[in-house]
C-alpha cells in the first residue's frame, strides 16, 4: 500500500512561525510533525509516499529526502505556489500513487491512532478515521452509524481526523459534486468534502470512531501544548 501526506497548506494560522517552515515541519518532541506520519507509516508495511507540496517546497526535500532512513521511498506531488486544495491535491497526485486504495494522512495533525488498524482495501469508496469534535470545531464535519457508514448529517456529529484509506476511484467523476470556482483552472482546485458528501448519500463511506489521542496542529498555542504533552 502506498501512502499520500497532505503538507501543501500555507499555515496561514500558524504565523509568524510558517513564515519559514511549512507547517508539516514544525517539530514537537524533538521531530517534525511529518516524522511521526512516516516512522508509523513505514511500521504499518507502507514502503511508498507521496508528499504533496506548495508553500516553501524546496524544504521538504532537503529535510526528508527520498525517504531511505525509514525504509521508504518519498516521491514529491508540487502543486505549484497556490495550493489545489484537498480533491485538488488528491487528483494531481494520483499519477504517482496508482489504481490501488492508499493510506491519506494530513501532515498538520498528531495521533496515536495505530495505522495498522485501517484496512487495505476498503468497503466502499474510502474509510475515514473520525474523532470527537475538539473545542476549536464545535459543528463537527460527518456523523457516523451504527453500521460503520459516515453521513453528510446526524444526532452525533464527529470531526473527521485527517486520516483514512481511500480509493482513486472516489474522484471519477467528481467534477458532477463539485461547485468551486477553482475546479475550473488548470489544474483544478477544490475541495474534497463536497465530493465525500456525495457519496456518503449513496452508502459508499465508511468510518470508525477513534477514542485515543488527536490533535489538529493548527496554531501556535496547540504546537506548544502538544509539544509539552509528548515532551513531559
Amino acid at each position: 500500500m502506498k501512502a499520500l501526506i497532505f503538507a501543501a497548506g500555507l499555515g496561514e494560522r500558524m504565523r509568524p512561525l510558517t513564515d519559514t517552515t511549512p507547517k508539516p515541519l514544525l517539530a514537537v518532541a524533538g521531530k517534525p510533525l511529518i516524522e511521526w506520519h512516516l516512522e508509523k507509516l513505514a511500521a504499518c508495511g507502507v514502503r511508498e509516499v507521496v508528499v504533496n507540496t506548495s508553500w516553501l517546497a524546496e524544504q521538504f526535500p532537503r529535510a526528508l529526502g527520498d525517504g531511505a532512513r525509514w525504509g521508504l521511498r518519498i516521491v514529491y506531488s508540487y502543486e505549484g505556489t497556490t495550493p489545489l486544495e484537498t480533491g485538488g491535491g488528491m487528483l494531481h497526485a494520483l499519477p504517482l500513487l496508482g489504481d490501488a486504495p492508499f493510506l491519506l494522512v494530513n501532515g498538520d495533525v498528531w495521533t496515536d491512532f495505530d495505522f495498522a488498524r485501517l484496512p487495505r482495501a476498503p468497503e466502499g469508496l474510502a474509510h475515514l478515521v473520525m474523532v470527537d469534535r475538539p473545542p476549536q470545531a464545535t459543528q463537527g464535519d460527518f456523523a457516523l452509524d451504527q453500521d460503520g457508514l459516515v453521513r453528510s448529517d446526524g444526532a452525533h456529529r464527529l470531526t473527521y481526523a485527517g486520516l483514512g484509506v481511500y480509493r482513486p476511484q472516489l474522484l471519477d467523476g467528481w467534477r458532477a459534486h463539485s461547485s468551486d470556482a477553482g475546479a475550473a483552472e488548470t489544474p483544478p482546485r477544490f475541495r474534497l468534502a463536497p465530493i465525500l458528501r456525495a457519496h456518503m448519500a449513496e452508502g459508499r463511506i465508511h468510518g470508525e470512531h477513534h477514542r485515543g489521542r488527536w490533535t489538529d496542529v493548527g496554531t501556535p498555542q496547540r504546537l506548544a501544548d502538544l509539544d509539552a504533552a509528548l515532551s513531559g
